[in-house]
């Protein structure tokens, strides 16, 4: 079965940068996607960024964009979310999430990061963001 084990989160003050890394182990499929979702205190696990292996193509939540950049390194089984410029509002369990499908159907999930459509999760890693 999938494992997703996510590291890299910590303690930050606003302006500092962290980088994620989802490391992906027992992972051989040509098409999936791979996503960063977060969670903060009493709110819903919302998509964050997501990255389509078919494509390469990208998504970000509206209020990411232009300060985190997710990347994959194939090689190392290893999806990355740096995070720059950090906001208090960012504080929250960050998730790492995986779904295999085939290529167009992974586009479109892509393109959604939808909480609902990832089938695999890791256990998360803690980001607290002070101002």
């Amino acid at each position: 079965e999938v494992q997703l084990v996510e590291s890299g989160g910590g303690l930050v003050q606003a302006g500092g940068s962290l980088r994620l890394s989802c490391a992906a182990s027992r992972f051989r499929f040509d098409d999936y996607a791979i996503g960063w979702f977060r969670q903060a205190p009493g709110k819903e696990r919302e998509g964050v960024s997501c990255i389509s292996s078919s494509d390469g193509s990208t998504y970000y939540a509206d209020s990411v964009k232009g300060r985190f950049t997710i990347s994959s390194d194939n090689a190392k089984n290893t999806v990355y979310l740096q995070m720059n410029s950090l906001k208090p509002e960012d504080t929250a369990v960050y998730y790492c999430a995986a779904v295999i499908k085939g290529p167009s159907a992974i586009v479109e999930l892509t393109a959604s990061c939808s909480v609902r459509e990832f089938d695999y999760w890791g256990q998360g890693t803690q980001v607290t963001v002070s101002s």
